[in-house]
């Protein structure tokens, strides 16, 4: 990659959208850093890449909100413009939410809300992120390992990244005319402070999935980074259409 190109990666305000914007940047591509609600999170996020001698800016966005996709592209337009740019080499959809629960306790807003933002939303994103995507620029589409083993009270949102696995598979294929590759990244137990926290507060439930896993521990944030980074280079240029899951080789 060269100091030209350009990424998007929503949610980068903290976990593992931070450090696949921090990682990227350490590659020298610019990042445009989105947020739901969190510009402190954000802007921490663009000091650090620009403590690190790269160069980012923050745009809110909340992808639940798909009418506001339009003004979104609009101010995204205007930010490449001012970089002396007009189109996308990156994008990682890596916003998401997770409603978690036994079957009896799940509402259909709680469906709706899950199902809105990880599938809805990522789909209409790219949609409106399309006419503005660079002759053989990636799209990332984040999921989880949930979508290959099972877990109790998951169901809702591992069937929601299982969705975001197939449309990444369709879209591969309508977007490789272009030379655009899709893929999905399937990030396994974390120590993250997505879901509250759990992963990486509760060292029991470390413990435990550790004791489940090839490598002995759950993840790290800054590996998925790394990895979305790699999946972004252009040493991965002949994938489309995979499904890569960065686990550690959990619950094999």
């Amino acid at each position: 990659m060269t100091a030209e190109r350009i990424a998007l990666v929503t949610g980068a305000n903290r976990g593992l959208g931070r450090n696949a914007a921090l990682a990227l940047a350490a590659r020298g591509v610019r990042v445009v850093v989105t947020h739901r609600g969190d510009a402190d999170g954000a802007e921490e996020t663009a000091r650090r890449v620009h403590a690190a001698g790269g160069t980012a800016a923050v745009v809110r966005l909340d992808i639940s909100d798909v009418s506001s996709f339009g003004a979104f592209a609009s101010e995204l337009s205007g930010l490449l413009d001012r970089w002396g740019a007009s189109r996308l080499d990156i994008v990682v959809n890596n916003a998401g939410v997770g409603v978690f629960g036994p079957l009896e306790t799940v509402t259909t807003n709680d469906f709706d809300t899950v199902f809105g933002t990880n599938v809805r939303g990522t789909f209409f994103l790219i949609q409106s992120l399309v006419p503005m995507l660079a002759k053989g620029a990636r799209v990332i589409n984040v999921s989880s390992s949930l979508t290959r083993h099972t877990s109790p009270a998951t169901s809702v949102y591992s069937a929601s990244k299982a969705a975001v696995e197939a449309l990444s598979r369709t879209l591969a294929a309508e977007l490789g005319p272009r030379d655009i590759r899709v893929n999905s990244i399937a990030p396994g137990p974390t120590a993250t402070d997505f879901n509250g926290g759990a992963m990486r507060d509760d060292a029991g439930m470390r413990r435990g999935l550790a004791a489940q896993t090839a490598l002995g521990r759950v993840g790290e944030p800054e590996e998925i980074g790394d990895a979305i980074d790699t999946l972004a280079s252009e040493g991965l240029h002949w994938m489309t259409a995979q499904r890569i899951e960065v686990s550690g080789g959990a619950l094999l």
